[in-house]
């Protein structure tokens, strides 16, 4: 061989190696990534209210009949609770009781003396609990006014629904 073709093969294959190094050389890392999809839900307990039969123009009180109820935030979201009333088939829900008008009003808090701190229901949401923690609980107390006069002396379904929303 001559003395230019061996220093230029040396060369030659020091780059090859180290150009191999290079392409063959790798790192990673891990991003830990998890998720939990988002549950809204809301538990009403007891969920039952027996307002019995009243006398027109008359008023009741879940406190009365010692019927409070709780609502539970049951997702795992943090969540406002929106509550409604609604018309039945023979009565509307309204803000004053009249001819085949009923009121059905809520409280959350010093409700132990209706009608103070008792809201009027109406058909659309008004919020219940502005922010409400997963699991956790908002009491509170209904008032039914039936009334003062009506064309229906059937049994009237006034339900009320709680909503949750997340925050």
């Amino acid at each position: 061989m001559s003395k230019i073709l061996l220093p230029t093969l040396i060369l030659v294959f020091t780059g090859l190696v180290l150009s191999s190094l290079k392409a063959g050389a790798a790192e990673t890392s891990t991003v830990t990534a998890t998720v939990t999809a988002q549950n809204v839900s809301v538990t009403v307990s007891d969920n039952s209210v027996t307002y019995g039969t009243m006398s027109l123009g008359s008023s009741k009180s879940t406190i009365t009949l010692s019927d409070t109820q709780t609502a539970t935030n049951a997702g795992n979201v943090t969540s406002q609770l929106n509550i409604k009333g609604q018309n039945s088939t023979g009565w509307t829900l309204a803000g004053t009781a009249g001819s085949d008008q009923y009121v059905h009003k809520f409280c959350v808090s010093s409700c132990s003396t209706p009608p103070t701190n008792y809201t009027a229901l109406t058909v659309n949401y008004q919020t219940l609990s502005a922010s409400i923690a997963a699991s956790g609980t908002q009491n509170f107390d209904l008032e039914l006014t039936v009334p003062n006069s009506s064309s229906t002396y059937t049994q009237q379904s006034v339900d009320v629904i709680v909503q949750a929303v997340a925050l």
